[in-house]
């Protein structure tokens, strides 16, 4: 029997301070009660979505609760997991992508491959994950792609390619960095030592990914098979860092770039 589950995040006030229950309910072949209860206690939780589509991987921010029902690829397997379901009251719901969601295979969760992972490692990435929590989908039909609208052209890189990102950086050499179309942008840097956070604020201020306080945000130059950024982007940095910044933990590999920090 398949395993299904949604991952459900309530928050409860109490004069001590916040208390923050994470609620986990799998289901086996029917709907518990509380199901309907989490769903009730989300409907208020504030949701961003950011959407980008690039090769054949859908990249999606939601908030918690997100509202997914996810089952194994095969039983038993480590062969990741699907969406089954899309539940009232989570954010996957109100996406514009909540029509393409359903049967998609998860990709990675905050920028880490659930490809090949057990049903309950996906789980344990996706409670521990922030909130905005950063999922990749797995887009295997041309129709998906045509459906969600996101480009008309053929993307000029196909995840897994190798690509350059360059690096400039103040007071260090240049650096360049082989990295995969797919990979995501911030654990790349770090991963290769680059000071992504300068400074005592952003060294310990950071949300470490969540896509909220604006810190790994870089300037991108000389892109070659990049999108455009994204309107949340635009919101959060437009203004302040100008047309070429970019949030990194909020964007994946789409091809070469020029990066420089901040």
């Amino acid at each position: 029997q398949k395993h299904k589950i949604m991952i459900g995040l309530t928050m409860n006030y109490y004069s001590a301070g916040l208390c923050l229950g994470l609620l986990v309910s799998v289901v086996t072949g029917f709907a518990p009660p509380l199901l309907s209860a989490v769903s009730h206690r989300s409907a208020a939780a504030s949701r961003t979505q950011q959407q980008q589509l690039y090769s054949s991987i859908l990249s999606v921010t939601l908030d918690k609760p997100l509202g997914l029902l996810l089952e194994e690829m095969e039983e038993g397997a480590a062969k990741g997991v699907k969406v089954q379901e899309l539940v009232e009251g989570g954010s996957a719901l109100t996406s514009d992508y909540k029509d393409q969601l359903v049967g998609l295979k998860l990709s990675s969760v905050q920028g880490e491959s659930v490809v090949a992972a057990m049903f309950d490692d996906v789980m344990e990435k996706i409670i521990d994950a922030p909130s905005p929590v950063t999922i990749d989908f797995e887009v295997e039909e041309a129709g998906a792609a045509e459906k969600v609208a996101v480009a008309e052209a053929e993307p000029e890189f196909s995840v897994g390619t190798t690509v350059t990102i360059k690096v400039l950086q103040e007071g260090k050499p240049d650096m360049d960095i082989d990295a995969q179309v797919g990979d995501n942008l911030r654990l790349t840097l770090l991963e290769n030592d680059v000071e992504l956070y300068r400074g005592l604020k952003k060294k310990l201020g950071n949300c470490g990914g969540g896509g909220q306080c604006t810190f790994c945000a870089i300037e991108m130059t000389d892109t070659t098979g990049w999108g455009e950024r994204s309107d949340y982007e635009d919101d959060k940095i437009g203004k302040k860092l100008g047309p070429d910044a970019r949030m990194a933990c909020l964007n994946n590999i789409q091809g070469p770039a020029t990066v420089r920090t901040l």
